[in-house]
C-alpha cells in the first residue's frame, strides 16, 4: 500500500488542469475550463475543470471528482495505479512501486510483466543477434537511434521459450504470463509468440506498454510479416492508436492528426519532424479510436499508399469520421510509394508542402474519383454518385451537408435537388430504424430527471453555501472559513433537513468543526464519502459563468455570492425555514379532516396560530407578503 504521507505529497504537487490536459483538449472559460467530454460523444462542451477546486464535472453524464478520479474513470485505472501514475508525472518516489507481490491486481500484474517483457526485447538489440540481424535491418530502413530509443524498439530472438524462461527466472507467473499475450500454450507446449522479430511496443495514452507489434526480419513464407499481441485485459485494439503517447502534445498543439496504416510509417514521419501522426495498425478505423483522437482534434487526415484494397478500407473509415462528426480530409501518395518511402525522399517542409497541396476533403476526393475512372460508365457514374451523396447523410451538421450538396451539384453538374432527395430519403431511413430500434417506450431525459420538490431544492441552496464557502479560505467582511461554518451551523440548529446526503454533508462539517478541524473539498473523495462525493461535486461547481473577456469588453459588473455572503446564507436557510412551516401548516390542517385521528380539535388550532405566526414573521424577515 502506498502511505498516507505520499499520497499527500502526490496530491499537494499535482495540477488537475495538466492533468487532464493530457487526455482532453481543454481550452479556458472564465476561471475554470472546459472541453467535450471524453466519456460520450457530443457537440456542445459539458466537461469543465476548476483549478481553484482541481476537481473535473461532466455535466452530459454526471461523473465528477478530483484527478483520482478522472484518471479512473477515463482509463480504467485503480486507484493505487492512479496514484502510481502521478507520482510518476510529478517526481514522487514511491518505494517498491514496479514490485511484483501476490498483493498487486490482475491489471497492475500485467503490465508489469509488459514492461519487464519490454525491457528484455530492448536488452535484446543490444546482443550480438540484435546487433547482427534487428539492427542492420533498422540502419537499412533508416531509423535513426533517436527513433529506436523514443518508441522502444526491441527485438525477440530466434530462440523458442527465452522471454519465458527470463519472466520465470525472475519470479513471474506462467498463467499471467500467457494472459498478458506473450507465450503460446499449444499440445501441452509453452513457447514464445514473438521469436526472431522487431518488437514495437504499444503503449496506452499514459504510456504504459499494454501490447506488441512485431515485424519479421527474414522473410519466411509461411510466417506473416507482422503479428500483434492477442487482444487482453489491457489491450482492446479497436481502442487503441500506435504513436498516440508520443504524438498527443503535437497533435493538440496543431490541432490536426495524420494518420497512417503501419508502425514504420508513424516512426518515419516522425524522425522528419512530423510529429503529429499515428497509426491504426493496419486495420479499419473504429468508432473507438475516432473517439480517442477527438479528445486531441477534430481535424484528421488520411495518408495512403492508393492500392485499391487501401482505398476502399480508407473510405469506409472516412466515412465513420463524418459519421462521428470530426472534419475528415484524404492523401493520396503516388504510385508505388507509403509514408514511409515517401518521407524518405523529402525533408519535413518538402512532406509537408507535399500534404498541405495534395489534400482534399473526402466529397471532393469521390467527385475527383468519379470524374477520372466512371465518367463514361453510366451504371458505375450513378452507383457512385450514390455512394457520395451516402457519404453527405454521414454528416451530423445541416449546414456542411447543404455546402457539400452544392459543391457535388456544381462539380458533377446534377441537379441539386435530386442530390436533396436522395439525401433525404437515406436520412429518413436511418431515423426510422432508429426509431424502431427503441421501439420500447422510453422517457425523455427530462422525465427520467426527478424534479426536486421545493423544499428540497431550498435545502440544496443552503448546503450548497456550505459545501462552496465551508472548504475553501477566504476572508469577506470579517468571515473566515471558521467562523462560516460555525455561523451556517448555528443558524440550521433547529432546521430537520429531510435529504439523506445533505444531512451526511452537515454532519461531517459538524462533527469535523467540533474535533478543530478545517476541512477541503479533497476530504469528501475519500472512499468513506463514495455515497455523498458526487453530490458534493455538483453543488460545488456550476455549469454557467460569465468569461472575464466578456465582463471587460462590456463593462459587466456581476455582483457575486461573496459580496453579501452572511445576508445569502440567512435568506437561503430563512426560505428553508418559510417552507419547511408552510409544510407542517399544511400537514396540521389535514389533522381536523382526518376522523380516526385521536388529536383534539383545539389542540390542531393551537399549533396552527402558533406556526402561522412563526410563517408570518419569517416572511417579514425575508421581506415576503404573505395572507394571514
Amino acid at each position: 500500500m502506498i502511505n498516507e504521507n505520499t499520497i499527500q505529497e502526490i496530491k499537494e504537487r499535482l495540477d488537475i488542469v495538466e492533468v487532464i490536459g493530457d487526455f482532453v483538449s481543454l481550452k479556458k472559460s472564465g476561471s475554470s475550463y472546459k472541453a467535450l467530454s471524453p466519456f460520450t460523444s457530443e457537440k456542445t462542451p459539458s466537461f469543465f475543470v476548476s483549478p481553484s477546486k482541481q476537481i473535473f464535472k461532466c455535466f452530459s453524464t454526471g461523473k465528477g471528482g478530483d484527478a483520482i478520479e478522472f484518471l479512473k474513470e477515463v482509463e480504467s485505472m485503480s486507484y493505487v495505479e492512479s496514484l502510481k501514475y502521478l507520482a510518476e508525472k510529478y517526481g514522487v518516489e514511491i518505494e517498491d512501486s514496479d514490485d511484483y507481490s501476490p498483493q498487486n491486481t490482475e491489471k497492475e500484474s500485467l503490465l508489469i510483466i509488459l514492461s519487464r517483457a519490454n525491457e528484455f526485447f530492448m536488452n535484446n538489440l543490444k546482443t550480438e543477434s540484435g546487433q547482427n540481424f534487428a539492427m542492420t535491418y533498422l540502419q537499412h530502413r533508416g531509423v535513426n537511434a533517436d527513433m529506436i530509443k523514443k518508441f522502444n524498439i526491441g527485438y525477440s530472438n530466434e530462440d523458442w521459450d527465452s522471454l519465458l524462461k527470463h519472466l520465470i527466472k525472475n519470479g513471474f507467473d506462467e498463467t499471467l504470463i500467457e494472459k498478458a499475450g506473450l507465450i503460446i500454450v499449444k499440445d501441452n507446449k509453452k513457447y514464445d509468440r514473438f521469436r526472431n522479430r522487431l518488437m514495437f511496443p504499444i503503449h496506452n495514452i499514459t504510456g504504459k506498454v499494454i501490447a506488441f507489434g512485431a515485424r519479421q526480419i527474414k522473410e519466411e513464407k509461411k510466417q506473416p510479416k507482422y503479428i500483434n499481441s492477442p487482444e487482453t485485459l489491457l489491450y482492446i485494439k479497436s481502442d487503441i492508436l500506435y504513436g498516440l503517447y508520443q504524438s498527443k502534445n503535437e497533435i493538440r498543439k496543431e490541432d490536426k492528426c495524420y494518420l497512417v496504416e503501419g508502425y514504420t510509417d508513424v516512426i518515419s514521419l516522425y524522425q522528419i519532424g512530423i510529429n503529429n501522426v499515428v497509426s491504426s495498425s493496419g486495420t479499419s478505423l473504429t468508432t473507438g479510436q475516432i473517439k480517442l483522437l477527438s479528445r486531441y482534434t477534430k481535424n484528421i487526415t488520411i495518408l495512403f499508399d492508393g492500392d485499391e484494397a487501401g482505398l476502399n478500407a480508407s473510405l469506409r473509415g472516412m466515412d465513420l469520421i463524418l459519421e462521428n462528426d470530426l472534419n475528415v480530409k484524404i492523401v493520396s501518395l503516388p504510385k508505388n510509394e507509403d509514408p514511409d518511402s515517401l518521407s524518405k525522399k523529402m525533408n519535413e517542409s518538402e512532406f509537408k508542402n507535399y500534404l498541405n497541396s495534395n489534400e482534399t476533403d473526402l466529397i471532393n476526393y469521390k467527385v475527383k474519383l468519379l470524374n477520372e475512372n466512371y465518367k463514361d460508365d453510366p451504371i458505375k457514374k450513378s452507383d457512385m454518385i450514390f455512394d457520395i451523396v451516402k457519404s453527405i447523410s454521414k454528416i451530423p451538421n445541416s449546414i456542411k451537408r447543404s455546402v457539400f450538396i452544392k459543391e457535388t451539384s456544381n462539380s458533377l453538374n446534377i441537379n441539386e435537388n435530386s442530390l436533396i432527395t436522395e439525401m433525404n430519403k437515406l436520412l429518413i431511413n436511418k431515423n426510422t430504424s432508429r426509431s424502431q430500434d427503441l421501439s420500447t417506450p422510453q422517457k425523455s431525459k427530462s422525465d427520467k430527471i426527478k424534479i426536486n420538490n421545493v423544499i428540497n431544492h431550498h435545502e440544496r441552496e443552503c448546503v450548497r453555501m456550505l459545501v462552496n464557502y465551508g472548504t475553501k479560505d477566504f476572508e469577506v467582511m470579517g468571515l473566515d472559513r471558521r467562523s462560516f461554518i460555525e455561523y451556517f451551523l448555528r443558524e440550521i440548529e433547529d432546521v430537520d433537513f429531510t435529504n439523506e446526503s445533505y444531512i451526511q454533508i452537515i454532519k461531517t462539517f459538524k462533527e469535523e468543526f467540533n474535533r478543530d478541524n478545517i476541512i477541503d473539498i479533497n476530504y469528501f473523495f475519500s472512499e468513506e464519502y463514495d455515497s455523498i462525493k458526487n453530490e458534493v461535486i455538483d453543488l460545488s461547481t456550476s455549469k454557467y459563468e460569465i468569461s472575464n473577456k466578456w465582463k471587460d469588453k462590456f463593462n459587466i459588473h456581476v455582483s457575486e455570492e461573496s459580496d453579501s455572503l452572511k445576508k445569502t446564507t440567512y435568506n437561503n436557510i430563512l426560505r428553508l425555514k418559510f417552507r419547511l412551516v408552510k409544510k407542517m401548516i399544511n400537514d396540521n390542517l389535514k389533522n381536523l379532516n382526518n376522523e380516526s385521528n385521536n388529536i383534539n380539535e383545539e389542540e390542531i388550532i393551537k399549533i396552527h396560530n402558533k406556526l402561522k405566526s412563526t410563517e408570518i414573521e419569517i416572511a417579514k424577515q425575508l421581506g415576503n407578503v404573505t395572507s394571514i
